[in-house]
């Protein structure tokens, strides 16, 4: 088994991964990334909307958007941290270190935009791509910074820990200890263990679990099912938010419709063409997600349509080509031409408000395990996430992080031995066999714990899940390593865990929402 040792193992290169990289090589840290796949191929590239920059005389409206959006159940602490540190953190890397191309207004100062649950225009883009502008700058600048090495095509498989993968006896009575990863090279098929002084979870989310979803391929809770398995707190794992707009034309793949659109003056409509939402919120189309989704698979459910409808006729087909071109393309790719008419759209899963337990620093309650980003939860966004934090939070949870851990590996002594020899058996895995498993955990996931939920369903599927789990782990235990392999197994841990927290809260809050009707 190849041995590698490095300060610092960062598990997920999106954005949150990557510039922790990129701060930890700035204070002298030895950095190893791992990516699933190539550089951009992560949830933040998929990022349209934008990120918050604000700079209004009033920040604290900002923390109130965050609170009501999460149906007041978000940490204050958290909130008050993302509203005082965010200006600072977008500043220092992506404005005056990276110029990234955010849109600017005819005086050449920055173009804001507002998105839903937000009372002011504070939301800064490039286009409606905006993940994709960020990310490409600062994976350009990890590339070409000394002291960090990208591993793509790298999977962890499970976490190293004093208590599990030490040899000496001595080790198991230590406090729950992290000192690195079992990995899988996908290239090679090689397993490698990495020895490191601070491992960090930003692995991103789980959308895969669910039939529909705007994540990327293998996003399936990598970083909860691991740190699970090795005793980690983790938190309100049943608020899974599903967004209100994706592209939902029969035969052509589901895929993001931002929220800017609403922001621009896009209205929801049903069938009938009736503004469903004015009744509902005094918001309207700009009401929090969770809001949003649920009204219309009300809307669906009553009139038995497969979609809804996002009408952009507010707006100017010169505009919209101009501020939205990447949907304008991509939608006429599939037939629709969003100038001329509506958007057909559905709720899909898209991000998880909980996850592995943080503080404010990114630490976890295993030592010198860390999450960050997505994988994280420090209680930011509550019950339900406000639009365009997420990229925010990547920024500065990633920088106080690395912070941090410098300060930790410059004062204290770590104890890494070297861990036990990873024994895989040769048999190889049937793709068929993965593939249907994995479908029936996304069915599962989306019929009876998705936007909807009630006692039965949740029932019926956690009886189902674990039934699988039992034979996953069997096929899991008898055949060779592959990526496809081990995001099964992380895939049905993953989708019990959000199934028991949403059983054990009957209460409605947020993007969490039971009902006894079945």
């Amino acid at each position: 088994m190849k041995l590698l040792h490095t300060d610092c193992l960062v598990i997920g290169a999106g954005l949150a991964g990557s510039a922790y990289a990129l701060r930890a090589a700035k204070l002298g840290l030895k950095v190893e990334l791992l990516s699933l796949a190539e550089p951009l191929v992560a949830n933040s590239d998929w990022a349209q909307g934008g990120i918050i920059y604000d700079t209004t005389p009033d920040p604290e409206s900002l923390a109130r958007d965050i609170v009501a959006a999460s149906d007041h159940t978000a940490n204050p602490r958290a909130v008050e941290h993302l509203v005082r540190e965010g200006p600072t953190a977008v500043e220092e890397l992506l404005l005056d270190d990276l110029n990234v191309g955010f849109d600017r207004d005819a005086g050449g100062g920055l173009d804001y935009t507002r998105e839903g649950g937000h009372s002011a225009r504070r939301i800064i883009h490039a286009k409606d791509a905006t993940g994709h502008a960020i990310l490409a700058s600062v994976a350009a600048r990890v590339d070409a910074t000394p002291g960090i090495t990208r591993r793509s095509g790298w999977v962890a498989i499970d976490l190293l820990t004093l208590s599990h993968n030490s040899d000496d006896i001595a080790d198991h009575y230590q406090p729950l200890t992290c000192f690195g990863a079992y990995v899988l090279d996908t290239r090679t098929g090689e397993t490698v263990a990495v020895v490191a002084k601070k491992t960090i979870l930003a692995s991103g989310g789980l959308g895969q679990i669910f039939l529909h979803t705007t994540n990327q391929p293998g996003s399936v809770g990598h970083g909860v099912a691991m740190a699970y398995r090795v005793g980690a707190r983790l938190i309100d794992l049943e608020y899974v938010q599903f967004h209100p707009t994706v592209f939902a034309k029969k035969n052509a793949p589901r895929f993001l419709v931002t929220e800017a659109l609403r922001g621009e003056g896009g209205v929801l409509r049903n069938a009938r063409g009736e503004r469903f939402m004015d009744a509902l919120d005094p918001r309207g189309s700009l009401a929090p997600r969770d809001v949003v989704a649920r009204a219309i698979i009300k809307e669906l459910a009553a009139s038995g349509e497969p979609h809804a409808l996002l009408d952009l006729s507010a707006m100017t087909p010169d505009f919209i080509r101009e501020r939205f071109p990447t949907i304008h393309e991509r939608c006429l790719l599939y037939g629709i031409d969003i100038t001329r008419e509506p958007i057909p759209i559905v709720p899909a899963a898209h991000f998880a408000c909980g996850g592995v337990h943080a503080d404010l620093n990114g630490r976890t309650n295993i030592r010198h395990l860390n999450a960050i980003g997505e994988t994280g939860c420090t209680g930011l966004h509550g019950a339900n996430r406000l639009a365009s934090t997420s990229l925010l939070e990547c920024l500065v949870s990633a920088k106080f992080a690395a912070v941090s851990d410098a300060a930790d590996i410059a004062r204290e002594t770590f104890r890494l031995p070297v861990p036990r020899e990873w024994e895989s058996p040769t048999r190889e895995a049937d793709p068929v066999l993965i593939r249907q498993d994995m479908l029936q955990i996304q069915h599962t996931m989306w019929n009876y714990a998705g936007v909807v939920r009630s006692p039965k369903r949740l029932t019926r599927a956690r009886r189902i899940l674990i039934e699988l789990r039992e034979e996953i782990q069997s096929f899991y235990r008898g055949c060779r390593l592959t990526r496809d392999l081990i995001e099964l197994r992380n895939a049905v841990q993953t989708a019990l865990l959000v199934v028991h927290a949403a059983s054990l809260n009957p209460r409605s809050k947020g993007c969490h929402f039971v009902t006894n009707e079945e």
